[in-house]
């Protein structure tokens, strides 16, 4: 063979080559780009199939939840505890075989009655959660003529002028959701938001539907169970606010005055009828941990006349989603606790 054949053939099997070395890197490149998407698509699927989960897991706490409180507290443990619940018992702590729930029974009157409440009070406790002067008073102002029947105010010609127009009840309020409506109110301030602390660190912070109820109280407030803005607004210091939540639930009024002198406007339970409950679930993993997939669900409930021996029990209300400060990790004002297979609460 020629020098300039051999030159030619040698040139032809260095382009090939380098042609399948270029198609290598381009499958290459497609086999991970399609690994990556199957990997992506795998991790959202499963994220979603847990999420349905712990949502039916949150659901379900609150059905057996309100069977308990309808059972009542006549059924007793040897030890004489509750076998199912008792009247100003805070918290239920349930197992599944799936996962693991926690209820918090909030009474209404650990709320402020949004229909009853003096300017005053109201002002506060708006002020408590949005922070600013002004946008209070602006709220505080239009909760009052919300519930006033006189007509024809300022903020009458104000729900006029946007779109969609509408009008004011200028009656009582029959359910906390009316409070959307009101001038100046936001969802941030309704449900609540995410805020950082002096270490820069998030953390979840209520919103007003915490705090207000048209099934609310006027005083007193129930400690263990009422936010953190309401207790600040009736006159408790930020440092003895975070006292009371860290250390929550108290057994009596004692226990309370060992945390803070304030007293004031303090019960220790004080549910009526109407409570809230709501449960916040995480699912178990198959090596026995949580995982940090977490949902929440939530009812409101009436409960009939406690002379009887089983509590008929009418919801009221019910939330899919019951967003709670308490769903944040590391989960420092929850714990998940194991029980028995039955489910176990304290």
């Amino acid at each position: 063979m020629t020098p300039t054949r051999q030159l030619r053939s040698s040139s032809q099997r260095g382009s090939a080559l380098l042609a399948v070395l270029w198609l290598s890197a381009a499958l290459a490149a497609i086999a991970f780009s399609v690994s990556s998407t199957v990997r992506t698509e795998t991790e959202r699927v499963s994220t979603s199939s847990d999420g349905l989960r712990a949502s039916y897991l949150a659901t379900g706490a609150v059905e057996r939840a309100i069977q308990w409180m309808a059972w009542g507290a006549p059924y007793r443990k040897p030890d004489g505890s509750p076998m199912f619940w008792e009247r100003n018992q805070p918290r239920l702590n349930m197992t599944f075989p799936s996962g693991a729930a926690v209820v918090d029974v909030i009474p209404e009157t650990a709320k402020l009655n949004i229909n009853n409440a003096s300017p005053d009070d109201l002002y506060r406790v708006v002020f408590a959660v949005v922070g600013d002067e002004t946008r209070a008073r602006e709220i505080a102002d239009g909760i009052l003529d919300w519930r006033n029947p006189v007509r024809g105010s300022s903020y009458d010609q104000y729900y006029f002028g946007i779109r969609p127009t509408f009008q004011a009840r200028h009656a009582s309020f029959q359910e906390i959701e009316e409070l959307l409506l009101v001038r100046g109110m936001t969802p941030e301030y309704f449900y609540g938001n995410y805020i950082a602390d002096s270490d820069g660190r998030l953390f979840a912070r209520g919103g007003l539907r915490d705090c207000l109820s048209p099934w609310g109280s006027v005083g007193p407030f129930d400690v263990n169970t009422s936010s953190p803005a309401l207790l600040e607004a009736i006159g408790m210091s930020p440092g003895d606010v975070a006292a009371i939540v860290e250390r929550r639930p108290f057994k009596n009024m004692a226990d309370v005055a060992q945390v803070t002198p304030y007293g004031g406007r303090l019960i220790v339970g004080g549910g009526r009828s109407i409570f809230t409950l709501r449960a916040t679930a995480r699912l178990r993993r198959a090596d026995g941990m949580f995982s940090d997939v977490v949902r929440t669900a939530s009812a409101v409930v009436k409960l009939g006349d406690p002379r009887l021996p089983v509590y008929p029990a009418t919801v009221l209300r019910w939330y899919d989603d019951a967003w709670s400060q308490g769903i944040v990790p590391p989960f420092d004002q929850i714990s998940f606790e194991n029980g028995n297979a039955g489910g176990s609460h304290q």
